[in-house]
């Protein structure tokens, strides 16, 4: 059986069910680009432009439950990045605050398969890139960086619908940049599957660098392994580590906050803390010693400035994302020796940006 966001599809008891559709109701767009209305007038006319779309009937059945719930949650952080500007309404960021919320929902409020959720996410996340593509920095690499988290095919349904249900007069223009970013996926060699790279190294290369080519194949003088672990507090990365490295040394933030007696919310502190981890894992870089960088690293800020650290002294970065299902969660928390108030985990799951593929050398998720 297949997963679906839900079984009812009917809109008033959408909004009975989710507090977040009925929130649609009440968003402003702005009527050069939205001239049919408010965010869940365009919402709905969305479903009914996918669900009328040949390419869409011929999907699996996952797929379409995969698409209409993107669909349905396209644009469900207006809400919260709608402003006015002179006599303009605009909603900067919608679609990267979305990606986190619909992550959130999908992982508290409707139980769903981690594979499943995060094509959703994805999708929520590049819902407007088919129509932009052309105009971002590095077209290819932005191309190519999507393709290893979205299938694309889906993604230029999903904007094509999104461009069919609403009403403006530039709507022939919007499904022309479509039929382009299709050409583009195509002749990137990413339209069916993503874009393949030689190995791990070439691909972190590719996209850590910038005018590379995706073609390039790097000379591997890495010395040695760091794994990283990425997750939520309580989700079982001390437990991972003992169970399947009992050997590897450890670099812990939070072991050092314990041995001295450090306050998690001390920022002065935790600087330091900071420091202190920074010197250990460089001590193990220059002695070219394998060990683990043992922290949330939630998101790809964080991440970004350790592996940056890493690979300056070439090493290796082995990116693990560790995750159990919500209930497991809440339970381990809640029995381990240093438990998490819950209103805190609650405010790092709407931080949390899971690992993308082409953030390290190889990026493995434990789920």
């Amino acid at each position: 059986m297949e997963w679906s966001i839900t079984t009812n599809r009917d809109w008033s008891t959408l909004e009975q069910t989710f507090s977040w559709a009925a929130d649609m109701q009440h968003v402003p767009q702005d009527s050069i680009h939205h001239a049919e209305g408010d965010v869940a007038i365009h919402t709905r006319m969305v479903l009914e432009a996918l669900q009328a779309m040949p390419q869409y009937q011929l999907l699996s059945p996952q797929q379409q439950q995969i698409l209409w719930a993107a669909a349905l949650l396209h644009d469900v952080e207006k809400r919260s990045t709608t402003q006015q500007e002179g006599d303009r309404i605009t909603a900067p960021g919608h679609a990267r605050r979305g990606e986190r919320t619909a992550r959130e929902i999908l992982y508290t409020q409707v139980s769903t398969p981690f594979v499943i959720r995060e094509q959703v996410a994805a999708l929520v996340r590049y819902h407007g890139l088919p129509l932009w593509i052309l105009e971002k920095p590095d077209p290819i690499k932005t191309l190519l960086e999507a393709s290893l988290r979205v299938q694309m095919p889906l993604l230029a349904l999903l904007a094509e619908a999104d461009a069919r249900g609403r009403i403006c007069t530039d709507q022939r223009d919007l499904l022309d940049r479509i039929e382009l970013f299709s050409a583009f996926c195509e002749e990137q060699h990413c339209w069916q599957t993503p874009r393949r790279f030689v190995n791990g190294l070439a691909q972190f290369t590719y996209f850590q660098k910038e005018n590379g080519s995706p073609d390039y194949i790097p000379y591997d003088d890495l010395k040695s392994e760091v794994m990283m672990l990425s997750g939520l507090p309580g989700m079982g990365k001390d437990t991972f580590l003992k169970k399947h490295y009992p050997g590897l040394p450890v670099v812990s933030l939070d072991n050092i906050r314990r041995q001295h007696k450090l306050k998690p919310d001390d920022t002065a502190a935790t600087g330091w803390a900071v420091q202190q981890a920074k010197e250990q894992a460089r001590e193990y870089l220059r002695q070219g010693r394998p060990f683990a960088w043992n922290a949330t690293n939630i998101t790809r800020s964080v991440r970004t400035q350790w592996i940056d650290l890493f690979a300056t002294y070439k090493a290796r970065v082995r990116l693990v994302y560790i995750e159990v299902p919500y209930k497991d969660w809440l339970h381990q928390n809640k029995n381990r020796e240093h438990a998490v108030p819950q209103k805190a985990l609650m405010h790092l799951l709407q931080k949390l940006e899971v690992p993308a593929p082409h953030e390290a050398h190889e990026v493995t998720y434990v789920v």
